[in-house]
């Protein structure tokens, strides 16, 4: 993989062979919510390392990486339409659907993070639910008895810090959790049910995990990552 995130050379005999998922089902979900937030979306499938399993990345519309890790050895580093990718799958087939590496365009995180905090689930549905709430009055009554445009009240929401997490081991800069991230997870489906996070102590527990400009949450189904904005400053020559 490049510095940029961009495709990394295809192993031996992966071009023109099959997509190498074992659980349709699962990777179908996932995909399934993907082509529902944006019906041309790709997704990117590249080995974890691990035997038997591939992971999948995608990219959400309102700026954030989504990734869920399914059974099967993929194919190797390879950028399909997600759309494509769950026909194939719903129909039963094996196939590989035609390469789109060009369509990738956004760098990945490292693949080793820390663990800086550890939220509850339900915390999480109640700050996604409370933004949607938000959302319906101002479009219904306006902000402070003003009209505002659907797409900037949308990305103001998304733009906000509900979550801002301080690491103790060691001591560094706070962590902002936006609400970009927590709508990625939920919309995801990376929480599961309530009723699967009430099942089993710490069954739900979503972790914030960083790397370099980094910053995750990691959820019992799939894992949300967005990179921190890059200071800029202009000073006279």
């Amino acid at each position: 993989m490049t510095g940029a995130g961009g495709p990394a050379p295809t192993p031996a005999g992966a071009a023109g062979g099959g997509h190498g998922i074992v659980d349709a089902a699962d990777a179908g979900a996932f995909l399934a919510r993907l082509v529902r937030l944006d019906r041309d979306a790709p997704v990117r499938l590249r080995p974890t390392g691990v035997a038997g399993r591939t992971a999948l990345w995608g990219h959400l519309p309102w700026g954030v990486l989504v990734v869920r890790t399914v059974a099967g050895d993929g194919p190797g580093d390879v950028t399909v339409g997600a759309g494509e990718l769950l026909a194939e799958l719903a129909a039963g087939g094996g196939a590989l659907p035609r390469r789109r590496d060009e369509r990738w365009r956004w760098p990945l995180p490292p693949p080793t993070s820390r663990r800086v905090e550890t939220l509850p689930a339900g915390e999480l549905r109640r700050i996604a639910a409370a933004a949607a709430g938000t959302l319906r009055d101002a479009a219904a009554h306006g902000v402070a008895g003003r009209a505002v445009g659907q797409r900037a009240l949308r990305d103001a929401l998304l733009d906000h810090v509900p979550v801002v997490v301080t690491p103790d081991d060691p001591p560094g800069e706070p962590v902002e959790v936006t609400q970009r991230m927590v709508q990625g997870l939920v919309r995801m489906g990376f929480l599961g049910t309530a009723g699967e996070a009430a099942g089993a102590a710490g069954a739900g527990d979503v972790q914030v995990r960083t790397v370099g400009r980094w910053v995750g949450l990691v959820g019992p189904y799939g894992a949300i990552w967005s990179q921190k904005a890059t200071d800029l400053a202009v000073r006279p020559l």
